[in-house]
């Protein structure tokens, strides 16, 4: 098996990867019969097949529902927290996108801008060209732009046991990130076609910082986390530790999904930047997918760019930032899916921002997301349940994620 084969192994649990009263709904652990069974039934599906714990939190108008499963320490068997902050991986990239059109918005930059125009001569070699790839294409993946993480080396260094060990303090900056980039040759001519790539957010992170003066944290801050009140959502740059309430999270650290198991809580989550940094909670997702959609962070022109998407399949299809997802029941869901190491998460909304679902597995190895939000919009039966007052949802990140994430094979 290669590393780059190695790297889906961590992330083959993916499966794609709210404000309307900003006031955090209580978290408490929803009874028996409270019509949330299906979820439940999935949750403890993925603790069965390997995931130490489960913890999610739903949303369907004013009512909010929680629940866990499984641990949170291997060694204490303490269980997980409906309250739990995990690192979110690749769900970063919605935070950075609503940013980037906040910025056009504010006549800041226009997407239509080319890369070179805001970071000269960085995106150059092997036969990148920043002059012909506009910030359009790196939010939406059509850039051409070589994925970073798919490096070999860089995966040896960071997602194998060896290599964790040695350098999971390492700080990156995110210029080193790029320049690794173009080591390799670009995977197609910009806007031919679509590819996954981590280097394309830490691009636009650094287009933010250009354009602003200022961390690309401190403008998600400022523009996004305080206007929403997300209290347990943060940009940790290189601290190396989740906030508690918090559980450990796990890695089998290998190319394979067996062999033992690793605390991988401890990491510099340098190496993922504005690809894939952020730490957030169940509650706080969810809010934030719904205030989107339902345009309280961007006016309509931008989240009409944001939605427009590149189809994918037949039933997903990647806009900026956000993920469109048709699941089996006819429901559309928006969103986005995120892994880093010991961390697979989903965020999904339907359009009207009325039902949404954000969850986390603190293992990467094992789990099926994809049933978690099928069976929490479609129910057990795959029938879809009332979705908003339509009946039937859009939404924003699709139920499959298998190399969607910051951890991309």
């Amino acid at each position: 098996m290669t590393v780059r084969t190695a790297r889906a192994t961590l992330v083959a649990a993916t499966a794609v990867a709210l404000s309307l009263g900003l006031a955090a709904p209580a978290l408490a652990t929803a009874p028996a019969g409270d019509g949330h069974q299906p979820t439940r039934d999935a949750m403890a599906a993925a603790v069965e097949a390997g995931v130490p714990g489960v913890t999610a939190t739903a949303r369907d108008g004013h009512r909010t529902w929680s629940a866990t499963e499984g641990v949170g320490n291997l060694k204490t068997g303490k269980p997980r927290s409906a309250a739990d902050r995990y690192r979110v991986g690749s769900i970063t990239k919605t935070f950075v996108a609503t940013v980037l059109l906040q910025l056009e918005a504010e006549g800041k930059l226009s997407l239509d801008d080319s890369v070179e125009e805001w970071l000269p001569g960085l995106v150059r070699g092997n036969g990148h060209d920043g002059s012909r790839i506009t910030l359009r294409q790196l939010l939406n993946h059509t850039s051409g732009v070589f994925n970073y993480t798919a490096d070999d080396d860089f995966g040896r260094r960071y997602f194998l046991k060896d290599g964790f060990f040695e350098h999971r303090y390492d700080t990156k900056t995110p210029e080193e990130l790029v320049a690794l980039a173009m080591t390799h040759k670009p995977d197609f001519e910009p806007g031919t076609s679509w590819n996954y790539s981590n280097t394309n957010y830490v691009l636009a992170g650094m287009v933010i910082e250009k354009a602003t003066g200022r961390a690309y944290g401190d403008e998600v801050r400022e523009r996004v986390i305080r206007p929403l009140h997300l209290s347990a959502t943060s940009v940790p740059g290189t601290r190396v530790m989740v906030p508690r309430p918090s559980s450990r999270a796990y890695s089998k650290l290998a190319e394979t999904a067996t062999g033992p198991t690793y605390d991988v809580t401890r990491i510099n989550p340098s190496i993922a930047y504005s690809a894939g940094e952020m730490i957030s909670n169940s509650t706080d997702l969810g809010r934030f997918y719904a205030a989107l959609l339902r345009g309280k962070l961007l006016p309509r022109e931008q989240l009409a760019e944001m939605t427009t998407t590149v189809p994918l399949d037949d039933t997903n299809g990647y806009g900026l930032g956000l993920m469109k997802t048709e699941l089996s029941c006819g429901v559309t869901v928006w969103g986005h899916g995120g892994g880093i190491h010991g961390s697979i998460s989903e965020a999904v909304t339907t359009q009207d921002g009325r039902r949404s679902l954000a969850f986390n597995f603190n293992g990467d190895w094992s789990g099926d997301t994809v049933a978690v939000v099928e069976a929490e919009f479609c129910g057990k039966d795959g029938k879809a349940g009332k979705a908003g007052k339509g009946g039937k949802g859009e939404a924003i990140e699709p139920t499959r994620t298998r190399g969607m994430t910051f951890m991309h094979p």
